[in-house]
């Protein structure tokens, strides 16, 4: 049995095999004064422990850090052994590493899942390459930089100014303690770190695009570089039997379709995937780099106001999922922590989830895919100080990166880039400094993003923004979170209106498009064996005695909204219980806070126009 934590490959979508987990122990320093960079040099001082640093004293020199961290494990975790709670402005980590002998004459890739928020990469005291935002993955080619069966000392340095406001962070505080519906802070590396081995002329993506009406995919490769009479074979397999294959010429965004021999659509009772290879050949018909993948063949798409699914009209049954872990924080513990979390889901009665105000990592989508669970590609926006010009510039550059490398998941039938961005409240305070072109600035980023997405990936609905302000979206939602049901729908359906447009001086006018209530509930209920003197935290100031309080109170909302024949679907808060804030179906430890059956009872009823 593996003792490197998590060593399950990270990108199950796009498989090699030749790769190494960098997972496991690793040296580390926290510099909460920032004076561990010096005139662009890495200085090996203490200043987590007020030394001065010696600038004749790298990371390198010494070889090693006084801490030890178990990555991909951020220190603000238990399971990283460090367990800081405080800010860290700053952290300096090191390892040594050893790529393969085998490996000679391949391009070295260095692969990060995911470093919160600044993350300049060092081999040997050699700047490698830097990537700016927490939330997504990126990849460093440091093949000039090693040779393959020599130790080298792989370095890395996060900064993490969650206060600055220039970066999403999501659900992480900005005081020093949790609160509300604010929780622990993440700093530096969170995810996998391998290390990968590919032909200089492999393929660095491929867009799966299904087409259901016609039984087909199309493909669009990219390349790290196109060799002369190189070509791509790709094939298409069902069941292990060949379902499409065809050769083209190597030629990044050139597509190729494939008509299958065998259809078969990917949905929530029936999550099929085809299997996927991808192989590149050189002049001489060797092949030179080969990929594992799978697709689905489903279709997402909107008539009038409601939202189809594979031509077939579906309520969305959706719960809040923060992907918070009590021991990992942003990080699961293991795979089976996220598949569960998604059965967890789905024991209750829900078909999907938003994955709420952070990007998931690729295998919760990978899980997603394979038990047939639809899901809301979202960021975590909240934090970005979205007045600032750099902040919606670093905006636009991380949320591209996070649909470029989602974009191929069938579970993956929205994005929704932003939540809760403008509310009435700061319109109000906007209109009252005579900021007009602050409104107009945050208008125009709106559909930079809608536009920006849309020429990525055209195959899904965009959301711009998950409840208040709308300006350019495919769904129009609001957040009501109510005591009782009555109250709920008078919020819904204002004087008898069909939507809530919230202010309607900021937002767009109603188009048509489909209505969700995409927040309400958030019920608190503590089962008498979770009860302490700790602070709790939860919605419409109610604390609900039993299980049976609890189940009656999510009924009377549900039952209004499938019987509203204006509205198209809902999200309920919420999966789970996370630190200080009680409104989970489930505990923060994942145990139900009534039994799976009762909640299925009730969020597994739809409309009878809903066909899934």
């Amino acid at each position: 049995m593996s003792t490197i934590p998590r060593p399950e490959y990270p990108r199950p979508q796009f498989y090699r095999k030749d790769w190494l987990n960098l997972n496991g122990q690793w040296s580390y320093e926290l510099d909460l004064s920032e004076s561990g960079v010096d005139d662009d040099a890495l200085v090996f001082g203490h200043p987590a422990q007020g030394k001065i640093p010696d600038r004749s004293r790298t990371a390198v020199s010494a070889g090693i850090y006084s801490q030890e961290i178990t990555v991909p494990f951020c220190p603000e975790s238990p399971l990283s052994g460090v367990n800081f709670k405080d800010f860290i402005p700053s952290i300096f980590y090191a390892r040594k590493i050893t790529v393969p002998a085998d490996w000679q004459g391949k391009q070295i890739l260095l692969h990060f899942g995911g470093v919160d928020n600044t993350a300049m990469v060092y081999i040997d005291g050699k700047f490698a390459g830097r990537h700016k935002g927490g939330q997504t993955s990126f990849e460093v080619d440091i093949t000039t930089l090693v040779t393959p069966g020599k130790e080298h000392i792989l370095t890395l340095h996060a900064t993490d100014r969650i206060k600055e406001g220039l970066s999403g962070s999501g659900k992480q505080s900005r005081c020093y303690q949790s609160y509300g519906c604010f929780y622990t802070r993440v700093t530096g590396i969170w995810s996998t770190v391998w290390l990968e081995a590919v032909d200089f002329a492999g393929l660095k993506r491929c867009r799966i695009i299904p087409d259901l009406d016609n039984g087909a995919f199309t493909f669009i490769p990219e390349y790290y570089n196109i060799g002369s009479g190189y070509r791509l074979e790709i094939t298409v397999y069902a069941d292990s039997v060949t379902a499409a294959r065809k050769t083209i010429s190597c030629a990044d965004g050139i597509p190729a379709t494939l008509e299958l021999s065998a259809i078969r659509e990917w949905n929530p009772d029936d999550p099929f995937l085809y299997d996927i290879t991808f192989k590149v050949f050189n002049a001489a018909g060797e092949v030179t780099d080969e990929v594992s993948s799978y697709a689905g063949l489903r279709k997402i798409s909107i008539i009038k106001d409601r939202i189809y699914l594979n031509n077939q009209p579906f309520y969305l049954r959706f719960v809040l999922d923060q992907g918070y872990y009590p021991d990992g924080i942003w990080t699961a513990p293991g795979d089976a922590a996220l598949k569960q979390d998604i059965e967890l889901g789905k024991a209750a009665g829900f078909n999907g989830a938003r994955l709420h105000q952070k990007v998931f990592e690729e295998r919760y989508h990978y899980w997603a895919d394979k038990l047939g669970y639809l899901t809301w590609g979202e960021f975590g926006s909240w934090g970005l100080q979205h007045s600032e010009a750099a902040a919606r510039e670093n905006f636009l550059s991380e949320w591209r990166e996070a649909v470029l490398r989602d974009m191929n998941h069938p579970s993956i039938i929205t994005w929704c880039p932003l939540n809760e961005t403008c509310s009435t409240d700061q319109y109000a305070i906007t209109v009252k400094t005579n900021s007009v072109k602050q409104i107009n600035a945050y208008r125009d980023w709106v559909k930079a993003i809608y536009d920006l997405t849309k020429s990525i990936d055209p195959t899904r609905p965009l959301h711009d923004s998950s409840g208040y302000v709308h300006v350019k979206t495919d769904i129009w939602s609001v957040h009501c979170y109510c005591k009782d049901a009555a109250t709920l729908e008078e919020k819904m359906h204002p004087e008898g209106k069909k939507v809530f447009i919230q202010p309607p001086e900021l937002s767009i006018g109603y188009c048509g498009q489909p209505y969700m209530c995409d927040e309400f509930g958030g019920f608190m209920h503590i089962p008498p064996e979770k009860r302490d003197d700790s602070e709790r935290w939860g919605y419409n100031g109610l604390d609900l005695q039993t299980p049976e309080e609890l189940c009656e109170k999510i009924l009377e909302q549900v039952e209004f909204l499938i019987n509203s024949p204006d509205v198209a679907g809902y999200c309920y808060t919420q999966l789970t219980d996370v630190e200080q804030e009680q409104n989970g179906i489930y505990s923060y430890d994942r145990s139900p806070k009534a039994a799976p059956e009762l909640f299925k009872a009730i969020f597994g009823r739809k409309p009878a126009w809903s066909k899934f």
